[in-house]
């Protein structure tokens, strides 16, 4: 029955043509991950020059995902959709037919990620913004569960293990073919979407009842970010969220290398394998998570989850067995993925639908923003501090934060206030309370 429940949201045509492209695009984006790297070397790139490819992208995503928000709720996100996943087929095409003609430069692979990114920033606030328009409420955390399990799976280890078998028996510009394939496929099923269902008197991007009127960008950003602000648990909830990036990605991302090289004697093949079993973790969870309802305090759950999830972080500096480390991110990995289902069923269950896209995208930004600050700052830091007192610090700070968070936007009462079991909260009245 349990399994039943996380397959519930697959009784909807439009779910099944939506996650089976979401499936296989971002498939394709494990694929590219690899076969980006490996045309940058093929081209006698190095370290700086596939750097500058990366951040190509990063910069795109974070330039543009704000205005992917207000894109989201100004415009069908069908159409914006499918619109960003034709722009994808297009970069990667384009790359694959240079690729193969020899004619490949550094700055094609930098240009199209940065396109990749730019689409990135439009498609993911779309993404959040639609499932409430073809989804009952009751059927958003389970399809919400389902993405969770998909991405750490599809993009983190299947894709990238497709993609590097291509490289080893072909060449690096087959397996950029082969992500061409993957968005040719995902485009032409996105185009069985039909025109998304509405309320009556709703338009495309407006509220129940109310045709949204002409506005500016800047109106349309500041009534996102002012929404924000005068919602307690939606503000306290990313501001932990800052916090939380800033102090647990770069000691993740840039250290636990050296824990496992200095504390574990390991090499690269231990800490990908470490980090398979946090993904692993994070995608059980997300299963788990959408097996069941949404749980009746789930503001309570969603923060002790993270907040609780940290805590085996601040003993990483001081491990020197490996199955202790893998077991500290497995359970980073999965209370993470038990946390972001249920933020982003609130999201789609609480927000009102006229600001979905611009508040996800904020979401999506405030991570992004200090994603590469943390990493920038974790090897500094490591220079003048102890490794075991940055993951001390990492793992103590965050369930600090995470209860204060809980307490000042005063989320158990909130919780019970606005009780979301059996669809019972209507998302316009949640924004009309500011609660």
């Amino acid at each position: 029955m349990r399994a039943l429940r996380a397959l519930q949201p697959f009784a909807h045509r439009e779910y099944r043509v939506l996650i089976a492209a979401l499936a296989i695009s971002i498939f394709g984006s494990g694929m590219w991950a690899v076969a980006m790297v490996y045309e940058v070397i093929h081209l006698g790139g190095g370290p700086l020059e596939l750097s500058l490819v990366a951040a190509a992208g990063s910069v795109g995503l974070v330039s543009f995902v704000l205005a992917g928000g207000i894109a989201a709720d100004r415009l069908p996100q069908r159409l914006l959709i499918i619109a960003v996943e034709g722009a994808n087929l297009a970069v990667i095409a384009t790359v694959s037919g240079l690729a193969m003609a020899g004619w490949l430069q550094l700055w094609h692979l930098a240009l199209g990620s940065f396109v990749l990114g730019v689409g990135a920033a439009f498609f993911f606030p779309a993404y959040s913004a639609i499932l409430p328009r073809i989804l009952p409420p009751d059927d958003l955390l389970a399809a919400n569960g389902m993405e969770g399990t998909m991405r750490p799976i599809l993009q983190q280890a299947a894709g990238p293990a497709v993609a590097g078998i291509l490289v080893a028996a072909l060449s690096p510009s087959h397996a950029v073919t082969g992500v061409a394939v993957c968005h040719l496929l995902a485009f032409v099923i996105l185009n069985f979407l039909r025109g998304q269902h509405r309320a009556a008197g709703q338009d495309a991007a407006g509220s129940p009842g109310h045709p949204r009127a002409k506005t500016s960008l800047l109106h349309d950003l500041r009534e996102g970010v002012s929404y924000t602000i005068r919602t307690p648990w939606l503000l306290w909830t990313l501001l932990w969220a800052c916090i939380s990036v800033l102090f647990l990605i770069g000691p993740i991302e840039v250290l636990v290398p050296f824990v496992v090289r200095d504390q574990l004697g390991g090499d690269s093949r231990m800490f990908g394998f470490l980090l398979a079993v946090m993904g692993v973790g994070g995608a059980a969870a997300s299963l788990a998570t959408a097996s069941f309802p949404l749980p009746r305090r789930y503001l309570t759950v969603m923060m002790v989850s993270w907040g609780a999830g940290s805590l085996p972080i601040a003993a990483v500096g001081i491990m020197d067995s490996f199955w202790a480390l893998a077991a500290a991110l497995f359970i980073f990995g999965a209370t993470g993925g038990v946390g972001m289902v249920i933020w982003g069923t609130l999201l789609q269950r609480r927000v009102p639908p006229h600001l979905l896209g611009r508040v996800s995208s904020l979401d999506f930004f405030v991570s992004l923003a200090l994603m590469p600050v943390s990493m920038a700052l974790a090897g500094p830091a490591a220079a003048v501090l102890p490794v075991w007192l940055i993951f001390l610090v990492a793992g103590t700070v965050c369930p600090v934060v995470a209860v204060v968070a809980m307490v000042v936007a005063r989320m158990p009462a909130d919780e019970l206030a606005h009780p979301l079991a059996g669809g019972a909260e209507e998302p316009a009245r949640d924004g009309l309370v500011g609660s």
